[in-house]
């Protein structure tokens, strides 16, 4: 089921609704797509110098073209700057350009760009609007989509943050063209997860259509990332502040943030985590009987498939280590670690897990 053209989503969320607008060879069209939103002209474009070398004078131009005043500002490439010392120095840069409450933040980049931006713009003069012009799979997939803002701690991950939604999502398919092999597996980890979570029937797609896929054919990659956004726009509509169906778009979390906090977020990319910790918290399912052996292994197939880890290699974190870790996983109550588990392809349920589920992932 190809899909091509031009494609708007809407994550329904009443005043705070907004569009998420697909397309191929769309970053020259995003100043005219901002500027109906009510920003003032000042603007700040938040990128990091790999993805502004390929992207940033497309969009700066966009912009430029489209009346505004624009402030760049650079932070590193990498999750580990994803952190508090890099929000103040953003800080710092809003403050000397004299942003305004009514002014925009423009993240231009992957889910490290787009969480950070995003956080700024919460805290910034208390709340700022801004958009998210993912680049990855991943953040077009997932991260950009929903509003989860944050930085990370040294103690864990995504523990400083706020619900802050965007005012628009501007995702450009073409740039996926640029994107390093190993960056868009890490992207497929999130679209395995919805198939999982939700949708059994595009769990079948992804195990059939793989070779196209990871070939970028077009009308494939444009169906993945618009069933992807579709049930996270559903989810986040109902739920999005997390107080119960949420939850569930944490499937492979629980473990993968432990995973990348113990690795001091440098081992693995997020979806590399997160494919390890679907495939150990289905193995948790199958072992509590949960699910069948049978749906695990579809699970670490397909993972395998689109090139991702499995599980993690022997001796690389200790069970009591990994305990450790996620008991400072955000779904944490009363001291009880507490993960989203399949109970077949496309349905999961929350359960409050015990140390010996963890002995020998």
């Amino acid at each position: 089921m190809p899909e091509s053209g031009k494609i708007e989503i809407t994550v329904q969320l009443g005043k705070r609704s907004y569009p998420i607008r697909l397309g191929s060879g769309t970053l020259p069209e995003l100043g005219p797509a901002l500027q109906p939103l009510g920003f003032e002209k000042r603007i700040a474009l938040i990128s990091n110098p790999t993805v502004y070398a390929l992207y940033g004078q497309t969009v700066l131009d966009s912009l430029t073209r489209a009346g505004f005043d624009v402030t760049l500002i650079k932070i590193p490439d990498g999750e580990e700057y994803k952190n508090l010392l890099w929000t103040e120095f953003i800080y710092g840069e809003l403050l000397k350009a004299r942003l305004e409450r009514g002014s925009c933040l423009v993240a231009l980049g992957g889910g490290v760009i787009g969480d950070i931006t995003g956080f700024c713009a919460a805290t910034y003069m208390r709340g700022i609007r801004f958009v998210q012009v993912p680049t990855t799979l991943l953040a077009q997939v997932d991260s950009s989509v929903g509003g989860k803002t944050g930085v990370n701690h040294p103690l864990g991950k995504n523990m400083i943050g706020a619900f802050w939604q965007p005012s628009l999502v501007w995702a450009d398919t073409s740039v996926l063209n640029s994107l390093p092999a190993r960056e868009f597996a890490a992207g497929m980890a999130e679209v395995i997860k919805y198939g999982v979570i939700r949708d059994k029937t595009f769990f079948e797609y992804l195990e059939k259509e793989s070779g196209p896929i990871k070939k970028l054919a077009p009308g494939n990659l444009m169906h993945i990332i618009k069933r992807s956004c579709e049930i996270k726009a559903e989810v986040v509509g109902l739920d999005e502040r997390e107080s119960g169906l949420r939850a569930v778009l944490n499937y492979g979390h629980t473990i993968a943030h432990a995973v990348e906090t113990l690795t001091n977020y440098k081992k693995y990319l997020h979806g590399e985590a997160v494919a390890i910790g679907m495939c150990a918290e289905a193995k948790i399912a199958v072992k509590r009987g949960l699910l069948a052996a049978a749906d695990h292994e579809r699970i670490k197939a397909l993972a395998a498939a689109y090139d991702l880890p499995a599980g993690l290699p022997d001796g690389l974190i200790s069970d009591q280590d990994l305990i450790q870790a996620m008991l400072m996983d955000k779904k944490v109550q009363s001291a009880r670690i507490r993960a989203v588990l399949p109970v077949g392809i496309g349905e999961v349920r929350m359960e409050t897990l015990s140390d010996s589920d963890f002995y020998k992932l």
